[in-house]
């Protein structure tokens, strides 16, 4: 077997205990998550209209997030490895510059330029956490994911305090400006944009947010209970993870069509 090329096997995760495709059965199988999130996405995605394209994007990086994860988790080698975390990090920035454009409203530049500063951030992080906290905090891996469920926080905080600061700015407008000089419909369609979507957007990325921290941990401590638990628990940051890129699709979509994303 090569040990330096691109078949180099590699060991990372308490369930593996020896080098065949099936060593890591529940790891493996446990990727068909990211498979059913992306079928649900794509069925929400049709019925909102089927002409989204950058949400259909990222369905099809939810599935091949749980295709390349199987492989590496079967594979277990150098080519694999890549095929697991090509997917995800392309999801990563991904939504992350369409929740510059959907959410935030940037338009195509700024939010190039908000999503290369966060691609820089999210680079330089994993260094930046080992001076502060040693070069063996790395949460078995798991540092590099962190910028992630920082930015999902900022983002659905800063909306839901959008829509708070709204929803008063509208609510002064109805008792004065607005008496007699619009219709209902006009104002219930300005709520519905400034309060409504803003608010159910980012209570929906704070929702998974929660669910990533939670996998996050999950994916952490594999290793560390590894001595009782010779299962390891990284099959659940696998179900979790997909729940997840479900939840921020699912925000995408609503966030274009008008539906609800909560």
């Amino acid at each position: 077997m090569d040990e330096t090329g691109w078949c180099a096997p590699i060991d990372l995760y308490c369930e593996r205990a020896g080098v065949g495709f099936w060593a890591e059965p529940v790891n493996a199988v446990s990727n068909a998550a990211f498979l059913v999130a992306a079928f649900l996405a794509l069925s929400l995605w049709r019925r909102a209209g089927g002409r989204d394209v950058w949400a259909l994007v990222l369905i099809a990086i939810v599935a091949a997030t749980g295709i390349g994860s199987f492989l590496f988790h079967t594979y277990a080698n150098r080519w694999s490895l890549l095929a697991d975390v090509i997917p995800i990090t392309l999801f990563i920035y991904g939504f992350f510059f369409l929740a510059m454009r959907r959410f935030l409203r940037l338009g195509a530049v700024g939010a190039g330029v908000a999503t290369g500063a966060f691609l820089a951030a999210g680079a330089a992080f994993p260094a930046a956490w080992g001076a502060l906290f040693g070069p063996g905090a790395n949460a078995n891996g798991s540092v590099s994911y962190f910028p992630a469920a920082l930015a999902l926080i900022g983002v659905g905080g800063l909306l839901v305090l959008r829509a708070r600061r709204a929803e008063t700015v509208l609510a002064n407008r109805k008792n004065r400006a607005w008496a007699g000089a619009e219709d209902d419909d006009t104002r219930a369609r300005a709520f519905l944009d400034k309060v409504v979507a803003p608010h159910t957007a980012g209570t929906a990325l704070l929702v998974a947010a929660a669910t990533f921290a939670l996998s996050l941990v999950f994916r952490s401590i594999d290793v560390a209970v590894c001595g009782w638990l010779p299962l390891g628990t990284h099959f659940l940051w696998h179900v979790l993870n997909a729940v997840v890129l479900f939840l921020c699709v699912r925000a995408a979509i609503g966030a274009r069509s008008g539906v609800a994303a909560a």
